[in-house]
Formats: C-alpha cells, structure tokens, sequence
C-alpha cells in the first residue's frame, strides 16, 4: 500500500520540532541551576522556590491574552515573539544583582512563555493533516521530552563555568532559534501571510459545552497537576527526607520519567490515529495514577526510578491523545487561539495549585497520603472521559456552534 502524502508529517511541523528540541535543551540547563543561584541572594528557600511559581502564573493569567494574539496576528509571529521575549529575560537573569530582579524577570518570561506555547500548539493544529494529528503531536512532544533529559547532563558539562554563565547560552540559543524558525516559515514571496482567516476564529461559547472539550480541559488540569506541578515540586523533597543524596534522586527519576513519556510517545501518537483518542487518554491516565500513588510508597531508589519511569509511559500515552482531541475540535481551516489558550490555563492551574496542595497534605499526613491525593485527581478525570467525554477522531471542526 503507497503512503499518501497526507501521512507525513508536514515539513513546517519538522521546523518547530526542530525548535522544540533547542527550547528544551536550553531549559534543561537552567532548570536544575536557577533556585540555586536564587538562594545566592541570600533567601529563603519558600524565596527561592517562588522564581519558578511566579514564571507558571504569569503563564496562567496572560495564557488569553496569548489566545487573542495568535487569533489576530497569526501563530508565526506570536511564536517569534514570544520567543524574543523569553530569551531576552532569561539571558538577563545572568546580569541580576538583586533578588527581586530575578522574580521580575520570571514573571515577563511567563508572559514570552505562554505566547510561543499556545502559538506552537495552533500551528500544529492548522498545519497537521487530519489523520496524523497524534503522530505530529507525537513528534513536538518527542523533541522537548529528549531536550528535557540532554539538558541537566549538557548542564553538568558547563557546570565549571559558574551559574551565571548558562542563562547567557540559553538566552543566545532561543534567539537561534528564533532566527532558524522566522527563515525557514517565511512566507513565500508570492504569498501574503495570512492573519485574520478567512473563516472566523474559534470562539470559546462555541466549544465550551462539547463534552471532549470539557473533558480535556479537566484532563490537562490532572496532567498539570500531577506531572507539571508535583512530580517536580513534591518529588524531590519527597526524595530528600529519605534518601542520603535525595538530589540526585530525585533528579534521575525526573530522567526516568521523561525517558518513560518519550518511549511511549513514539507510538501513543500512531495509536490516537488509527483507534481513538479517548482510549489512549484514558490508559494514559490510568497508567499516571496508578504509579503516581505507589510513589510515597517506595523504600528504595531503584523503586522511586521504576515508578517514575512507569508513570512516565503514562503521561505519553496521554500527551498526544489530548492535543490531537483539540486539533480535531478546531478543525484546520480555522484559529483557535482562545480554545486552545484555555487548556494552557487549566494545565498551568494544576501545576499551581497542586504542588501547594498536596504539599499541604505531605507535612499533616505524609508524603503516601499526598501522592494518593494525586491518583484521586487523575481518577477523577479518567472516569469524567470514560463516562462524558466522546471520541473526536473523525469529526474533525465538526462543533456545533452556541446559539446567539
């Protein structure tokens, strides 16, 4: 049987995979360095651990307004931007004499943050073939999951440099890519980018009461919640109160988990595309709980490490499942930027609320008790799309739009 040309992976996506691995790498350097070089102003902890809240809440409260951008002035240009805007400030950081300097910066980052996310997510929504959704999304997600787990060890080789040094190179490699993406998606010279579609943008009333809208948004919720939020909050001091070198843990079963989502990423995407992406949410979800729950469970390392990377399969199962949901809901011919805006929104008041909650939890009842309290979130939204949400495979832009 010949492959049509409808089942490759158009090559505007393979641009912002390419982009998506750099983005990640970058990150991945800093990651692990940025509370430490907080705590050398002197700080508190809680101080400390506040440059990485603030950077998810301005992702949260300007995550519509990056909707609207990307509705007006089209996703090239707000990923570019964005772009420009997180390397600015991250590579700013390098120069910071004051604590307080870092926090700002944090929080225009987020701003930067959000505006390339939900950009990237509605080019892939506009520019993915309706049969390949999950495989592309597959592929955007392959390429941050890699970068995420090359970039601690990229970290640990820059490491003599000092902690100023790698908010510079990241600053330099998103301006890179910045540069790579504006060249290679440049409108060809007999084309007029378009801004405003022809069709209007998706408007929020038209979906909000479609049942895998509601459905994904309160999966996206538990995703943020459990593996944006705790898995990276909790995980370590979890870590730390038994384990001698908690640290590097803690920080081999983040690996773990990342390596787990890319394994299973490969093929969850294929899957969403050929049986549904319900079934491959659902698993996903259920595979997430379960190995999240057992975690304050483990006694040893090698069990901290196996539960991550279980749970890990799990979040890719997911992933892909649920992006491909939303692209089938907007449709290709039209901007979705407010639809896809809100589902950022919920995964980032996830990653907020959960790691505050659930930390709450770990210091009255323990850390088993906590984890437990993260099964019961991704439990309640499997059962929420095993009994609500519908299957969208098929029915791509096909919402009904809300009278009025």
């Amino acid at each position: 049987m010949s492959t049509k040309s409808t089942d490759k992976i158009p090559y505007e996506i393979w641009v912002l995979v390419s982009g998506a691995f750099v983005i990640a790498l970058g990150f991945g350097i800093i990651a692990p360095i940025l509370p430490q070089f907080a705590r050398s102003f002197d700080v508190s902890a809680a101080a400390a651990s506040a440059v990485v809240s603030v950077f998810a809440l301005s992702r949260l409260l300007f995550a519509p307004s990056s909707g609207r951008a990307v509705d007006k002035l089209g996703s090239r240009r707000v990923y570019m931007l964005g772009l420009v805007i997180v390397a600015v400030t991250s590579g700013s950081i390098a120069f910071t004499q004051e604590f307080w300097h870092i926090i700002v910066l944090r929080l225009l980052g987020g701003v930067g943050s959000t505006m390339f996310t939900v950009s990237a997510m509605g080019f892939i929504v506009q520019h993915s073939p309706p049969n390949i959704r999950g495989k592309a999304s597959s592929a955007y997600a392959s390429a941050f999951l890699i970068g995420n787990v090359l970039g601690p060890v990229l970290g640990a080789l820059v490491e003599p440099l000092g902690m100023r040094v790698p908010f510079l190179i990241y600053g330099v490699a998103l301006l890179v890519v910045t540069g790579f993406v504006g060249t290679m998606l440049r409108p060809k010279p007999d084309a007029v980018e378009t801004v405003k579609v022809t069709i209007p943008a998706m408007q929020v009333n038209e979906v909000i009461s479609n049942p895998s809208y509601q459905a994904v948004l309160l999966s996206g919720f538990a995703n943020g919640w459990v593996n944006f939020g705790v898995r990276v909050a909790i995980l370590p001091l979890f870590a730390a109160s038994i384990f001698h070198k908690g640290g590097a843990i803690a920080g081999l079963a983040m690996a773990a988990f990342a390596l787990g989502s890319a394994i299973s990423i490969q093929f969850s995407g294929r899957l969403a595309d050929s049986n549904g992406r319900k079934p491959l949410i659902v698993a996903g979800l259920l595979v997430n709980l379960v190995f999240t729950g057992v975690l304050g469970f483990a006694t040893t390392s090698a069990m901290v490490i196996g539960f991550s990377f279980l749970a890990g399969i799990g979040g890719g199962l997911l992933n892909p499942a649920q992006q491909a949901t939303l692209a089938d809901l907007i449709g290709n011919e039209r901007s979705g930027g407010k639809v896809l805006a809100n589902f950022q929104m919920a995964q980032d008041f996830g990653a907020i609320t959960g790691p505050i909650l659930v930390g709450m939890l770990a210091d009255v009842y323990g850390y088993s008790t906590a984890f437990l309290a993260c099964s019961g979130v991704a439990l309640i939204s499997a059962l929420v799309w095993i009994f609500h949400g519908k299957e969208t495979l098929g029915n791509a832009g096909k919402v009904t739009r809300v009278a009025g």
